[in-house]
């Protein structure tokens, strides 16, 4: 089977510093999205990689260590020309050049055996680059089934350089002689004229003064020749079995209904599927794992000082958020991988383009914000899967607006507390105003990005239908699950650690270190401070700061900082919140002079726009940078405020 578009986007643990020569050879991998070129990187380079941003971009590359051909090899994103027109292709097109990565030696440029005149047609690019160059053909268990097998010892001879026929899944080894061989006699393409060096390749691929159109008559007579060569019919436009599925599921009175119910269930798995799961790993680390820890404390004599304070309510804590989102993502990888490597994940992009245009996406963005009414986090994973990298940084941006299951508790503590009545209405009315913040929020963007409506036609090359590979899924469920684990787990450990020792450390006197109220600790004094801040949203009380600054951390633990910023216990089922849920009405009451039920409603406008949670802002950053995710953040903070103050304001003349 062949591999399309299969490579996780988080690299697996990269080697020490250092370990990826600078002075070894170097080698890039090109070729057209969905070929299987990451899948191809990975084996060669196994471990031995890193992830990076090209500098200046949020377009990602990665580097590794190829022992078999002792070089160093890039993995570029996918184009189909080099006559760039996205970030994403500029990147490869400036790598080629030398401009972002110093000299290239070689080429590896990967042919769909499905479409071999569209791989043949950046082949040649290539090679009028005057880069030497060796080719790969891929997807050949598809194009035999389809009767278009390519001979490939018939292609090297007609086009002048190594030809090797492989799976990048499962027999990557065999390219590794060819180019040891390759580096040294620098092979190039037969029948085309090297018309200027890889150097003179434009740095804006969209300019119509782009000389390298010149040769584009040269190079579509040398694709047709090298086609009739093989014995390929130029025209042939024989259905395949592909076609004939796709003639039913991208049938608008089909396509749409399957699309839904795929939709339906990705967001099950997102919230009621994985739920059991991250509760019982949550809960294996608080309870079982913890208890051990403070018994080994006990036997050395250091049980119930700071350092079980430290281990057990600090660091121990943050592993157990970090291993309670470890299923939700790996099952929501796993989903994602399935589509994509099945061929649908294409297909549903075209299904839900219309609707995106109207915020200047295209059909591409619609899983990740769909995914996001689940969890934002796996949501913000499923970003990496956008080839454009404007889409994606969009994208990431939109969708901490999407409203997580996560929500879902503190709606249900407010509503049942403010309006028992009309609770499901309540709740409901968040989930609309979180489909109105996304597309407010998308219009902004397009308007500030100076873009408008996307007019450019989504044009996507359709991948063949095929059944996923167990094995190649698990891999590649197993390397994405542990990047979040490693990436963002380091994030969230230390930041929940801080929380700790601020809640620890006592502000007035008659208390000691680790036992302290809320209240009079550190905690509670930086929530008394910014109370004030929320007093024209009307909840400007210690404890509803208290909660929101938890709620940064992580939205489940709202509920649990109200029942602890009030001293009772937290109910077992929110929707009957008790003593906790009359004590929130005599304070939200206080605060807000009376109209505590426009105050609660505020509150929920706000824990729906503010950020997420601290995991989501550590996946932001791998996805669009610190800087970007910074200035994302603050800006879900004011818009939070603004939007609480202005439905207080004017909900208080109801209550």
């Amino acid at each position: 089977m062949s591999c399309p578009h299969c490579a996780p986007e988080s690299a697996p643990e990269p080697q020490p510093a250092g370990a990826v020569g600078t002075l070894q050879p170097k080698v890039v991998l090109l070729g057209n999205p969905n070929v299987g070129k990451s899948c191809l990187f990975n084996g060669l380079t196994g471990m031995r990689q890193e992830t990076r941003n090209a500098p200046g971009t949020t377009v990602q590359m990665r580097e590794g260590n190829w022992r078999g051909a002792g070089a160093t090899v890039l993995d570029l994103p996918g184009t189909y020309s080099l006559l760039a027109k996205s970030p994403d292709e500029q990147v490869a097109v400036d790598v080629l050049a030398g401009r972002l990565a110093g000299h290239v030696d070689l080429a590896v440029v990967l042919l769909d055996s499905t479409s071999l005149a569209r791989s043949l047609y950046l082949l040649g690019q290539v090679a009028q680059t005057g880069t030497a160059v060796v080719g790969v053909l891929t997807m050949c268990d598809v194009a035999r089934d389809e009767q278009r097998e390519v001979d490939a010892d018939r292609l090297a001879s007609v086009v002048g350089v190594p030809i090797v026929a492989l799976d990048p899944r499962t027999s990557p080894g065999g390219l590794a002689g060819v180019v040891a061989d390759a580096l040294r006699t620098r092979p190039q393409v037969a029948g085309l004229t090297h018309l200027h060096n890889a150097s003179d390749l434009p740095e804006d691929g969209r300019s119509a003064q782009d000389p390298r159109l010149a040769q584009a008559e040269e190079l579509f007579a040398w694709v047709a020749n090298v086609r009739a060569e093989l014995g390929q019919e130029t025209n042939r436009l024989e259905p395949t079995r592909s076609d004939a599925i796709d003639s039913v599921l991208l049938h608008p009175w089909v396509g749409i209904p399957v699309f839904g119910a795929l939709m339906w269930m990705l967001f099950q798995l997102a919230t009621s599927v994985a739920a059991p799961v991250m509760e019982w790993a949550e809960g294996l680390v608080s309870g079982p794992v913890s208890g051990w820890v403070s018994a080994l404390l006990d036997a050395l004599g250091a049980g119930g000082g700071m350092l079980e304070g430290l281990l057990v309510d600090g660091i121990l804590a943050g592993v157990g958020v970090v291993l309670s989102f470890a299923p939700l993502m790996a099952i929501m990888f796993l989903a994602i991988s399935i589509l994509d490597d099945s061929g649908y994940l294409a297909r549903a992009a075209f299904v839900a383009d219309r609707a995106m245009r109207s915020i200047g996406l295209d059909g591409r963005a619609i899983l990740p914000l769909i995914v996001g009414f689940g969890c934002n986090l796996p949501a913000l994973a499923a970003t990496r899967s956008l080839p454009d990298a404007r889409q994606r940084l969009i994208t990431t941006i939109l969708i901490p607006y999407t409203s997580c299951a996560a929500r879902l508790t503190v709606y249900i503590l407010l509503a049942t507390a403010f309006f028992p009545r009309h609770a499901g209405t309540v709740i409901f009315a968040m989930y609309v105003v979180s489909v109105l913040l996304v597309i407010l929020a998308g219009l902004v963007l397009r308007g500030l990005g100076g873009h408008g409506r996307n007019a450019e036609p989504l044009l996507l090359a359709l991948p063949a239908y095929q059944v996923p590979r167990a094995k190649e899924l698990a891999r590649m469920t197993w390397a994405r699950t542990w990047g979040f684990v490693r990436g963002a787990g380091k994030v969230i450990v230390i930041t929940l650690t801080v929380v700790w020792a601020l809640m620890a450390i006592p502000v007035t006197g008659g208390h000691s270190f680790g036992d302290v109220p809320v209240q009079d600790s550190a905690y509670g004094a930086t929530a008394e401070a910014i109370a004030p801040v929320f007093a024209p949203a009307g909840f400007g009380s210690w404890q509803a700061s208290a909660a929101l600054i938890t709620g940064f951390v992580a939205k489940e633990v709202v509920v649990g900082s109200f029942a602890q910023s009030f001293a009772v216990e937290e109910p077992d089922d929110a929707a009957e919140p008790g003593t906790l849920g009359d004590r929130l009405r005599a304070t939200f009451d206080e605060s807000s002079g009376g109209h505590g039920g426009a105050a609660a409603i505020a509150f929920m406008v706000f824990v729906l726009a503010y950020t997420p949670c601290l995991a989501t802002i550590a996946e932001q950053k791998n996805v669009i940078g610190w800087k970007l995710t910074g200035i994302t953040v603050g800006a879900q903070l004011v818009v939070a405020w603004v939007l609480a103050v202005g439905v207080f304001q004017l909900l208080r003349w109801f209550w």
